[in-house]
């Protein structure tokens, strides 16, 4: 069973690489352009840092591994079902790729910032691309739904039916985009923090 499961994810990814590709590029990009044209995007996003900052200092925002992980659910839960807008996943992946990039551009020591990102980032990061990928490919069951029930005339059940498949694949590659984001919430909490001072030597 978990063998036709692996299968199944696979097939997913190989007939949805161009919505993967799209997700990935738009995402090192915007995090590319986040950092070098940090003082175009000051005005933008200097205000959502301070916010941030205040939250977390008030007690607002707490780092604990539930709050974290409701906080990235919400987010690629949001690239997913924005995907029945299209291009607004990417516009949510793009948002938080130039705020990333930002955010590092205006830290004095870039590896200190690097220490604390990567670690959980390697995993976070992906999960965002697959799921605007996600959402992509849900787009895609969308449009395929909508041709055969209108065009081609059939029953609402049929048109779901003939379409079932990349609905499907939409779902597995978000449900990898949730196990990964997972992760990246239990290393951010318990992993990243010993692993930057040992990389920074503290």
């Amino acid at each position: 069973m978990l063998k036709q499961f692996y299968s199944e994810i696979k097939l997913a990814f190989l007939e949805n690489k161009l919505a993967i590709y799209l997700s990935f590029f738009i995402l090192i990009f915007s995090l590319v352009l986040g950092y070098f044209l940090e003082p175009y995007l000051y005005s933008y996003f200097h205000p959502v840092v301070d916010d941030l900052t205040q939250k977390v200092e008030t007690g607002v925002i707490q780092l604990t591994f539930a709050d974290i992980f409701l906080n990235n659910i919400r987010i690629i839960c949001q690239m997913f079902i924005y995907g029945l807008l299209f291009c607004l996943s990417l516009v949510l992946l793009a948002y938080n790729g130039f705020f990333v990039g930002y955010y590092a551009a205006i830290q004095d020591n870039l590896f200190r910032v690097l220490a604390f990102l990567v670690p959980h980032g390697i995993f976070e990061m992906p999960s965002c691309a697959l799921a605007c990928a996600s959402g992509l490919v849900l787009f895609n069951f969308l449009i395929k739904f909508l041709n055969s029930y209108i065009r081609q005339d059939l029953t609402f059940k049929d048109s779901i039916t003939n379409n079932l498949d990349k609905l499907r694949q939409a779902c597995l590659i978000f449900l990898v985009a949730v196990i990964l984001m997972i992760i990246a919430g239990f290393v951010e909490v318990y992993l990243t923090t010993n692993i930057a001072n040992f990389l920074l030597g503290h």
